[in-house]
């Protein structure tokens, strides 16, 4: 069937060729764009543009209609409620604390931002299970990022504590008679009361038969590690909807990281005027578009596309022999080779969804499913391998692209600077205020916001990788093919509530577990 719309071109010849002329400076001028091969000159460096992988898409992308239809389906909103609303009610004998803690917790978790928050909501379930008194997570400090924040630099410690009050005793800090369980206590050597042996997705029962019996012995026990290591399956419902109610309720981002948040959510609902912008140096670019469907509305997307996963995937991205061998050499040295995927062809791994969207990729997506470009997106992305460079094909379909940086002014972001971990929850903060949110790769950033987007019933588009993967192998494809067969394979893929299957994460899947059907 085909994609059925009435179009209404919007993209001029100037605007064209000025799209065509910013994708090819990056081919043209290479040493503008490749800030690291003055340093080695005789190394082909692996910051080379790269070139389009799917240059016929582009240019007719490029050269694209506004389709009305289209616009219209995308930015309405998810159905009322989808028959599901929040849910925390618990049963109030089961919520009653302890008249006596059975001993006191502490968690070492491990991860980003995301990560980390999961394992602070199985931390406190944790505890509830055990009657035992919860320490604030100690957050470890990134291997990747070499972040060093802490949960109180993060979250609103007093908020967090206070929402949980009634289930669970939180404090910031160990009695000094425990003063000697730190980090550095338990990695010198073998402690008693470490417990190290926790499986992934452990039963409350396992944590009952040889946690509790440590607490009574020691009064304190360090579960590390602890990343996945409760069970989101035959639990009991209070303790599911704690979990619930500390992701969606308990943790909130410390005030200077909202108030940025609410800043750059504020300009890009309202970007200024052309005479505004003269005097600043982020949102200059003005779009003359009161009278279409997305104005004053914004997309974010999650561009998962740092080094790390690029090197991970074991697929080709376009940036030629010497990104291979760069590839292929931090593959080596990160993993010692081991990557499991690198026993498939590129095309393989591509038809079965394993390689993650390249920035031009995921823009080609979002024009196919009908965003123009004068759709505002805003960037959430750590550090995207290749730089500007590997972005450029994106911004030269969505020219009102905008992040952190543009968004704000050094000085705005001086308290984030440097902190992989804060940077991230500006992001996460900014995305659950977005008219619609959409990552480019699976990954713990994707589920999260598909989880508490969906708890809030907010729209996330979640990218087909396996049909994408097909569509761009077949290099015979004209734009409305491309463009009928991305339509047609995200219907249902667009905000509609999913519920949670046996072994699936309560944070990506909150219905039924901590949702009531209406």
């Amino acid at each position: 069937m085909r994609v059925g719309c009435h179009s209404h071109s919007h993209n001029h010849k100037g605007g064209t060729m000025a799209g065509a002329l910013l994708l090819l400076l990056p081919l043209l001028f290479p040493s503008l764009f490749t800030p690291f091969s003055h340093a080695f000159p005789s190394v082909l460096s692996e910051w080379n543009a790269p070139k389009p992988q799917h240059s016929r898409l582009l240019r007719s992308a490029l050269e694209r209609q506004t389709c009305v239809e289209l616009q219209g389906d995308l930015w309405r909103p998810s159905s009322a409620n989808q028959g599901w609303k929040p849910c925390l009610r618990q049963d109030s004998t089961s919520t009653a604390l302890p008249e006596k803690s059975q001993g006191y917790i502490q968690v070492f978790l491990d991860g980003g931002l995301n990560q980390q928050r999961m394992g602070i909501c199985d931390a406190v379930a944790l505890a509830k299970i055990l009657n035992a008194t919860l320490i604030i997570p100690h957050l470890e400090v990134n291997p990747v990022w070499k972040d060093s924040s802490t949960f109180e630099e993060i979250f609103d410690v007093d908020h967090f504590i206070n929402a949980l009050k009634d289930d669970v005793s939180i404090v910031k800090e160990l009695p000094d008679e425990y003063f000697w369980s730190t980090r550095e206590y338990y990695a010198a050597a073998i402690r008693a009361n470490r417990i190290k042996t926790a499986p992934v997705h452990a039963s409350a029962n396992w944590y009952l038969e040889n946690v509790s019996p440590v607490l009574q012995s020691y009064g304190i026990a360090a579960v590390a590690p602890f990343s996945h290591r409760l069970a989101f399956d035959n639990m009991p419902k209070d303790i599911q909807r704690l979990r619930c109610k500390v992701n969606f309720q308990a943790l909130v981002f410390v005030p200077h990281i909202r108030d940025l948040g609410n800043t750059l959510v504020s300009r890009l609902r309202h970007p200024p005027t052309t005479n505004e912008a003269d005097s600043s140096n982020y949102l200059t670019r003005v779009t003359d578009s009161k009278d279409k469907q997305g104005s004053g509305k914004f997309v974010v997307l999650h561009l998962r596309f740092d080094k790390d996963m690029a090197a991970h995937s074991a697929c080709d991205f376009g940036g030629g022999k010497a990104e291979k061998l760069a590839l292929a050499k931090y593959r080596q040295v990160i993993w010692q080779g081991r990557v499991l995927n690198s026993q498939f062809t590129d095309e393989e791994l591509r038809s079965q969804g394993r390689c993650p969207l390249t920035p031009e990729e995921i823009g080609l997506l979002l024009a196919a499913l009908g965003f123009d470009n004068s759709t505002r997106l805003y960037l959430a992305s750590h550090k995207v391998y290749g730089g500007e460079a590997r972005i450029s094909t994106l911004r030269s379909l969505f020219p009102f692209m905008e992040d952190k940086k543009s968004l704000a002014s050094s000085e705005e972001r001086a308290q984030i600077k440097g902190k992989a971990s804060l940077l991230a929850a500006v992001d996460y903060y900014v995305s659950m205020h977005s008219d619609i949110f959409i990552s480019a790769s699976p990954g713990n950033m994707h589920n999260a916001m598909v989880g508490h987007r969906t708890y809030e019933n907010m729209k996330t588009i979640r990218p087909n990788m396996a049909l994408l993967g097909q569509l761009f192998l077949n290099k015979s494809l004209t734009w409305p093919e491309f463009q009928e067969g991305v339509v047609e394979g995200h219907k249902s893929r667009q905000g509609l509530l999913r519920l949670r299957r046996s072994q699936q994460s309560i944070y990506t899947y909150p219905a039924p577990d901590c949702m009531c059907s209406v």
